[in-house]
C-alpha cells in the first residue's frame, strides 16, 4: 500500500504526461491560448490531480468517483492531442510519446479501478 499519492506509479506517470503535454503545446499558435492549449493543459492536469483526490478519500466508493473522472480527463487528453495532429499542430513523432504514456496509464488506471471494485462487490 501507498503512504501518498505520490508514490502511486500511475500518479508519477500523469504527472510526467502533463509536463510532456505542456512542453508540447508551447509551441502552439497564440490564437489556441484560449481553445486547445488551455483545454488539453487543463485536462492532462486533471487526471494527475482526480487521483491525488480520490487517494484522498476515505471510501472506496468515493475513491473510485475520482479515479473514473481521473480516467475521463486521460480520454479527453488523448482526443485533444490527436485533434492537434489532425489539424496538423503536432508532429507524430513529437506527440506518440503522450500517446503512448496516456495508453500505458489507461492500463494502470483501469488495473486499479478494477482491484477497487473487487472489493466493493460481495
Amino acid at each position: 500500500m501507498y503512504n501518498s499519492f505520490e508514490d502511486m506509479p500511475v500518479w508519477q506517470k500523469s504527472m510526467d504526461m502533463a509536463q510532456k503535454v505542456f512542453s508540447l503545446t508551447d509551441a502552439l499558435p497564440r490564437k489556441e491560448d484560449y481553445g486547445l492549449t488551455s483545454q488539453v493543459r487543463r485536462a492532462a492536469l486533471s487526471v494527475s490531480g482526480n487521483l491525488a483526490e480520490g487517494f484522498g478519500r476515505h471510501h472506496t466508493k468515493d475513491k473510485l468517483n475520482f479515479y473514473y473522472a481521473s480516467r475521463g480527463s486521460l480520454t479527453e487528453t488523448k482526443s485533444h492531442i490527436l485533434y492537434g495532429q489532425a489539424v496538423g499542430y503536432f508532429k507524430p513523432t513529437e506527440s506518440g510519446n503522450v500517446i503512448r504514456l496516456a495508453d500505458e496509464i489507461w492500463k494502470e488506471l483501469n488495473a486499479l479501478i478494477h482491484s477497487l471494485r473487487r472489493t466493493t462487490q460481495p
